[in-house]
């Protein structure tokens, strides 16, 4: 585990976000981004624990990191740790998890459906996927959209990878409870009174009545992963919540 005291690299972000994190208790540096992989290594020399990375740069720490299989597959990297190499992954897509089991939402023995673009936005729900559903549908822009996410789902778990334009969206849609949306919008007439919406975009709308998952821990649910990540060291997301703006 790194040193109390070293220091993370803030890639992105702004002066507030330093003196945010020193009500932690830990040691921010802004650090240069016009030549990441220099700078990735610069840090591990002079030690410091990890990085925390602003949305803006996300997509350029893929190629210059240790990618875990989920930032590889979403094609973004959040959070960096610098302990035996420059370990990268994208923390957003466990906190969902974590935002869902918080909701005391009961996934296991419940149908899903994904509905979103491409297999990079569809990859932000692989991870729930291994909390006990019986089947998945994977709706993407194309079949080959869908068919790359529904790859990666687990043994044994039914899965129906189709396009939006697909007539048997409405057969998955009508025997799913819980329907997550990464991309896009929903086509109208799917939803039912029964179904529980997570809504990653903020456009779904949700119509009949759908009941929509409240994600407001989300953010500093998926902070919480980050400095995890990042410092080794575990913070409750309730104490992370004042820190979010600085860090948007």
């Amino acid at each position: 585990m790194p040193a109390p005291d070293s220091p993370v690299a803030l890639i992105g972000h702004s002066g507030a976000a330093a003196r945010a994190l020193r009500d932690l208790g830990l040691v921010g540096v802004a650090v240069p981004h016009d030549d990441l992989a220099a700078t990735l290594e610069a840090c591990r020399t002079l030690r410091f624990s990890g990085a925390l990375v602003h949305p803006s740069q996300e997509g350029a720490l893929v190629s210059v990191t240790q990618a875990d299989p989920v930032a590889q597959r979403v094609g973004r990297v959040d959070a960096v740790a610098f302990a035996g190499g420059v370990h990268g992954t994208f923390a957003l897509a466990d906190a969902l998890t974590d935002a869902i089991e918080a909701s005391g939402y009961a996934t296991r023995g419940a149908s899903a459906l994904l509905f979103g673009h491409s297999a990079r936005d569809l990859a932000l729900a692989l991870p729930l996927t291994r909390q006990g559903f019986t089947d998945i549908g994977v709706v993407g822009d194309t079949v080959p959209e869908a068919e790359a996410a529904a790859r990666h789902l687990p043994a044994g778990l039914r899965g129906y990878p189709v396009s939006r334009a697909d007539p048997s969206v409405a057969t998955l849609a009508e025997r799913a409870d819980l329907v997550v949306v990464t991309g896009g919008t929903l086509l109208p007439g799917l939803l039912q009174p029964y179904h529980t919406v997570v809504d990653l975009t903020g456009r779904a709308r949700p119509e009949a009545a759908a009941t929509v998952m409240d994600l407001s821990r989300l953010p500093a649910l998926r902070l919480a992963r980050q400095l995890a990540h990042a410092t080794g060291q575990r913070f409750h997301s309730d104490e992370l919540t004042p820190l979010l703006t600085a860090l948007a």
